[in-house]
């Protein structure tokens, strides 16, 4: 080959030229929307935790709330949202998990093809229905006739939780490698047993990622709170389920529409506290999805 076939080969060409400075523009572009992500992220924390600063103090969580507060007198706290959102979230985590964990179960490891499409398209209709529609629904089926309480508002949240559960554990069971499946059919191991002793136990950390992102998702609702468990609730700290609790997100609505400054800023201190909860709980499960993948990966 020519010294003159060398040259034209050495030149560097236009169209590779284009797309590496395509590529570096596609990346700044990347870059900076996730910049502007994190810095509206900041924006909303810094502003709701300064419009709540004068609130934010240990009396907010363990004081209870004065029912007629007045200018200039004491606010008290909101303990018993608090305490009602804990009781509420908690029994709808129990309700959802369970459920949420058997219907992958059933899907991944036993459904028919047919059967598993079908199920998936209910669970992601299911996740598509607002949540002011839920809590029409539980309104109608638990509420008329039985009065507001936790059981019902932590009911709503179950079903709100449940298609995310669901989902989650479905896409982790998948990833649990078949040969593990195969060597303990091999064994003569019965399918219930191999589903229950070798393939959820790979998936647990996945699963209880899911559960931890359902949960993120539902502490801040408050339609469906609305219709099931926000009349007559109580001023201070009530454990008891059955009985009409009080929560966060609907304290947060109400406190904003009163007229006194100081229930403005609790209504702020109290959406910071949430706040944190979520991008706490938010973290905590990307650390688990994270471990639960290395230790699939080391399963492979």
């Amino acid at each position: 080959m020519s010294s003159a076939d060398l040259s034209v080969l050495q030149r560097p060409n236009d169209r590779l030229r284009r797309r590496r400075w395509v590529n570096r523009g596609m990346e700044l572009l990347a870059w900076l929307a996730a910049a502007t992500a994190v810095a509206l992220l900041g924006i909303v924390v810094w502003s709701v935790a300064k419009r709540g600063a004068s609130e934010l103090n240990l009396d907010l969580l363990t004081k209870p709330q004065v029912a007629f507060p007045v200018p200039g007198g004491p606010q008290g706290g909101l303990v018993n949202a608090f305490v009602g959102t804990l009781v509420i979230v908690g029994i709808a985590t129990l309700m959802a998990l369970p459920v949420g964990v058997l219907v992958a179960l059933y899907v991944n490891e036993f459904a028919p093809a047919v059967v598993r499409r079908g199920v998936g398209l209910t669970l992601d209709v299911l996740n598509g229905i607002p949540a002011i529609v839920i809590g029409i629904f539980v309104f109608g089926l638990i509420v008329v006739g039985h009065g507001d309480s936790g059981l019902a508002g932590s009911f709503a949240l179950a079903v709100l939780m449940l298609p995310l559960v669901a989902r989650s554990a479905i896409e982790v069971l998948a990833l649990v490698p078949g040969s593990l499946r195969e060597a303990s059919l091999g064994l003569g191991v019965p399918r219930w047993r191999t589903t229950l002793g070798i393939v959820l136990p790979q998936a647990v950390g996945g699963i209880v990622t899911g559960a931890v992102l359902a949960v993120a998702r539902v502490a801040g609702e408050t339609a469906p709170l609305l219709f099931t468990t926000a009349v007559g609730v109580s001023a201070g700290a009530d454990w008891n389920p059955t009985h009409p609790l009080a929560s966060v997100p609907v304290t947060i609505f109400e406190l904003s529409d009163q007229a006194l400054e100081s229930q403005h800023a609790q209504a702020w201190a109290a959406a910071f506290v949430l706040l944190m909860f979520i991008l706490v709980t938010s973290l905590t499960a990307r650390w688990l999805a994270n471990r639960s993948r290395r230790k699939l990966q080391r399963a492979a």
